[in-house]
């Protein structure tokens, strides 16, 4: 029997690359910055992930073509903060394109003046070292300056859904 990439399809196939891509959970978070004028931005972004322990570096994306990218690219911290599970309603609220997106929101205002979500359960606090255009994205690479966490289930990911993890026996 032949290995399932030996007839797939080619990965310029958006729909087939973006379902493969979906096999991995990755965890939810709301990344936010504060422009230099005090204007806020945050949105859903599920790309965020550790690059460095030494220096203690994160990366996350964001579409060219987002409205937001200008905002995020001037600005020169972000933060991060790791939703739980019991936080969908803010995932699905930040995923939407609408001003004033903390209206309402509990929050409190970190380095720079990034807001971070309350009840979530880390946070991240960076200054942003690089940001680089590559293919239809915009990578943002950031030496978190903070971080902080508490116990919870964490929001994830997964195959086109929200869902949360459970342990797994030590026998499995």
């Amino acid at each position: 029997m032949s290995h399932p990439t030996r007839n797939a399809p080619d990965p310029g196939l958006p729909r087939h690359f973006r379902s493969c891509l979906g096999a991995f959970a990755t965890g939810v978070t709301i990344v936010a910055t504060c422009a230099a004028e005090g204007s806020v931005a945050g949105l859903t972004v599920n790309s965020f992930n550790s690059l460095s322990l030494d220096p203690p570096l994160v990366l996350w994306s964001l579409r060219r073509a987002s409205g937001n990218a200008a905002l995020f690219r001037e600005a020169s911290n972000f933060s991060v903060s790791v939703l739980a599970a019991g936080q969908l309603g803010l995932a699905r609220h930040f995923a939407l394109s609408a001003p004033e997106r903390f209206a309402g929101v509990a929050h409190h205002e970190g380095l720079g003046g990034c807001p971070l979500v309350d009840a979530a359960i880390a946070w991240f606090e960076c200054e942003t070292v690089s940001v680089q255009e590559l293919g239809d994205h915009l990578l943002f690479i950031g030496r978190v300056l903070r971080c902080a966490r508490v116990p919870g289930v964490p929001l994830v990911f997964h195959q086109g859904d929200f869902g949360q993890t459970t342990a797994l026996d030590a026998d499995s």
